[in-house]
Order: structure tokens, then C-alpha cells, then sequence
């Protein structure tokens, strides 16, 4: 890729940027692509504390609903859990924040949003606040504590910050009609969409991952400079994953733990 890199862009409406790359080839513009998918960190709930749940949703799909709620970032004020240093495996107040649940159903049957999670952080809140969790019923109700953290959507999709990311080449019949000068547009050219699930600005999301990709390519570099480029293949290990993130809390131990407070 000897070309200077080139990038104009289109429009961007709302949660969706359209942006033209030129001066790259394939291999580059799928390595960006792939890198906004999955090495952009982003919030998503990990860890739910269940007090009560009385509706008839098991306490694990519950779960898997919350952590699929797409909530606002703040990628200054938080640190993804392996860098930050407070050594705890639910989190400090620079690496998690914390939502909350109460509600019933008095009267009448009520439907749960993902509105009605309340942040202590306002800023790490659900995107959309009318997605459904669960129905209760009359005389049911729920009561938990989640904890959010970021993650990288190599891990779990649930830390894709894009719900779509996709380009495709165009030659300089489409260069000119878009506006663009042919005699600017040196080697290959793509269009790329990215609509961000809205947990980030999607020009925010372009500008991470070249953070990323920069940073990766400049580590390849020093290891060139250095020699490090036949290091040994370490035989695959296999490491077993721990079932964690969902945690039941009787009402009896909640009280006493309240009173023990007191």
C-alpha cells in the first residue's frame, strides 16, 4: 500500500456514516472493517445481581436480555477491566457502572422496558429506552442490580458497537459521480456504511479503530526493528471459561445484608 491514504465523507444521518477510503487495497479496507466490529470497545451489561424476580421469565434469559441492551459510552471516563487496576473481579467505579431495577405490577398487568433501568451513572444509559425485558403480571415483580462494563466484540457480540459495517470497491465511473475528481482518486476506492448501534457516534468508531489498527501496526514494526519476527508457536492451551455474570440473592440474605449496613 504505497498510495497516501485518502478519506471523504458522504453523509451521515443520525446513527448511519457513509464515508469514501481511497488510496488502499482490499486487504486494508476489510482489516478496518473488521477492527470497528470487534476492537472497539464499548459498554454492555456483564453482571446481574437478582433480588426478586416473581414473572415468569427464568433468571438467565432475564440476563441474556440485559446484556444485549445497547447502552451510551463514555470511553474517557472508563477502562476496560484488564487495564484498569483495582484488582476486583466486579469492578471499581473506573472500569463498571452500575444500573438498577424495582418495579411490580399493583393493579394491573405492566410491561418492563429498558427505560425503566435506572443508571448511577447518567451517562451509561440504555440507547433506546423503550426496549421490552419481561411482562409481569399482577402481583409480580423484580428487583436487581446490573453490572455494565466495556468489551470488545471479539469476545462477546454484545460489545459490536456497529449493527452493520460493510463497503464495497467503486471505480472512477462512481468516483465522478459522486463528486470526486478521478485524477485525486489513486488507487483502489470504497465506500463504506457504518450504522453504530448508538453506544458511539459512528464517526467515533471509525476514529477508534484506526486508533487500533495503528497501534497494532506499530507494534508489528517494532517487532520487525527488533528481530522478534520468528518467535516459537507455543503449543495451544485450551483455557476452560468460568460460567459467571448472574448472581442469585435471596430477599431473606438482601434484608439481613441491609441491616448488617445499618
Amino acid at each position: 500500500m504505497g498510495e497516501k491514504l485518502r478519506v471523504e465523507a458522504l453523509t451521515l444521518k443520525g446513527d448511519t456514516l457513509r464515508f469514501i477510503l481511497m488510496g488502499c487495497d482490499t486487504a486494508f479496507a476489510n482489516a478496518l472493517r473488521r477492527t470497528m466490529i470487534s476492537e472497539v470497545p464499548c459498554m454492555a451489561i456483564e453482571d446481574v445481581f437478582i433480588f426478586a424476580n416473581t414473572s415468569v421469565m427464568h433468571d438467565e434469559i432475564l440476563a441474556h436480555r440485559l446484556g444485549l441492551i445497547p447502552l451510551k459510552t463514555d470511553l474517557e471516563r472508563y477502562v476496560l477491566p484488564e487495564r484498569c487496576d483495582c484488582g476486583s473481579e466486579l469492578g471499581c467505579s473506573r472500569c463498571r457502572a452500575v444500573l438498577t431495577l424495582d418495579v411490580s405490577a399493583e393493579g394491573e398487568a405492566r410491561t418492563v422496558y429498558s427505560g425503566d433501568l435506572i443508571p448511577e451513572d447518567p451517562v451509561i444509559r440504555p440507547v433506546n429506552s423503550e426496549i421490552p425485558l419481561v411482562k409481569l403480571a399482577p402481583g409480580q415483580a423484580l428487583k436487581l442490580e446490573a453490572y455494565a462494563r466495556l468489551g470488545l466484540g471479539k469476545v462477546h457480540a454484545k460489545w459490536q458497537p456497529v449493527s452493520c459495517c460493510i463497503y464495497q470497491q467503486v471505480d472512477e465511473r462512481q468516483l465522478e459521480a459522486l463528486g470526486i475528481d478521478r485524477t485525486e482518486g489513486v488507487g483502489k476506492a470504497f465506500i463504506f456504511t457504518v450504522e453504530s448501534t448508538g453506544c458511539l457516534p459512528p464517526e467515533r468508531i471509525v476514529s477508534e479503530a484506526v486508533k487500533v489498527l495503528m497501534g497494532k501496526l506499530e507494534e508489528f514494526s517494532e517487532k520487525m526493528r527488533r528481530g522478534e519476527l520468528m518467535e516459537e508457536i507455543k503449543e495451544f492451551e485450551v483455557v476452560e471459561e468460568v460460567g459467571r455474570g448472574l448472581y442469585r440473592v435471596s430477599a431473606e440474605e438482601y434484608e439481613e445484608e441491609e441491616e448488617e449496613e445499618e
